[in-house]
């Protein structure tokens, strides 16, 4: 059975990029025009952070810079939950039930959340894919971590294939499909090495102190799959951001 849910307060909740998005009461800030990137830190005093911010994300990660150090396997203890999921006016988002965790080392985050963007906002070796999913991560302590995975034309994913069956035909309302179960283990490629740094939310208020965890490995989508977001959100991608001496690590 489907319900319906109007999302009243998504703000923690919402669209986003590596970040936890805004929700339906932050609307007026965009990808283009008055609302802008180039604008976010303008629209609202939370919005500082998005200009003023020195560790701001995406960024073009360049491997000849990367420092190679002994870290932490990633280890998803994924789920199958039922699919909620929302167009919130800037991405596709399915917000996910308890009990899917992310362990690095001694640290453990929840999932909360993940969505898409189209192109992908990090680059590599100043090249971007044509879309990356971003797995947003909460611990107890309301820190964030996010894994972003690269996504490039190839084969079809049967994730991402039944999320897009089921695309809300309306803006920032929640559908809950509860006979529908979506599996985010399904996102991931088989390799989980990983590009690490310390960045922020890529949307409004760009808050930083969000721990970044960037697959080296991409996933695929058919061109279709790509095509269906790209109806959606041609570019809800936010500009490079500048790293500011700030360290990337990747695993030995």
């Amino acid at each position: 059975m489907m319900h319906r849910t109007v999302i009243l307060a998504v703000g923690f909740m919402a669209g986003v990029s590596g970040s936890l998005p805004a929700g339906a009461e932050d609307h007026h800030w965009s990808y283009s025009g008055e609302g802008g990137p180039s604008h976010w830190a303008e629209l609202d005093a939370k919005n500082r952070a998005c200009g003023a911010g020195k560790s701001q994300s995406p960024i073009d990660i360049r491997t000849r810079d990367v420092h190679k150090k002994k870290l932490p396997p990633l280890v998803f203890e994924y789920r199958p939950t039922p699919l909620h999921i929302i167009d919130n006016g800037h991405s596709i988002q399915v917000n996910v039930d308890r009990g899917s965790t992310l362990r690095i080392g001694d640290k453990t985050y929840e999932l909360v959340q993940f969505h898409f963007h189209h192109p992908s906002e990090e680059r590599i070796n100043g090249k971007n894919s044509e879309m990356v999913a971003h797995l947003v991560h909460r611990d107890k302590a309301g820190r964030l971590a996010v894994v972003a995975v690269l996504l490039n034309v190839g084969r079809l994913n049967a994730t991402v294939e039944s999320l897009w069956r089921h695309l809300p035909e309306q803006k920032n309302r929640q559908m809950d499909f509860k006979g529908v179960q979506v599996d985010p283990i399904g996102l991931l490629p088989a390799d989980h090495s990983y590009f690490t740094y310390t960045g922020s939310l890529t949307t409004p208020p760009c808050s930083e102190g969000v721990r970044w965890f960037v697959l080296k490995s991409p996933s695929t989508l058919s061109k279709s799959e790509i095509a269906t977001f790209a109806a959606h959100y041609r570019n809800d991608a936010r500009p490079l951001q500048k790293l500011n001496g700030r360290e990337v690590l990747a695993a030995k």
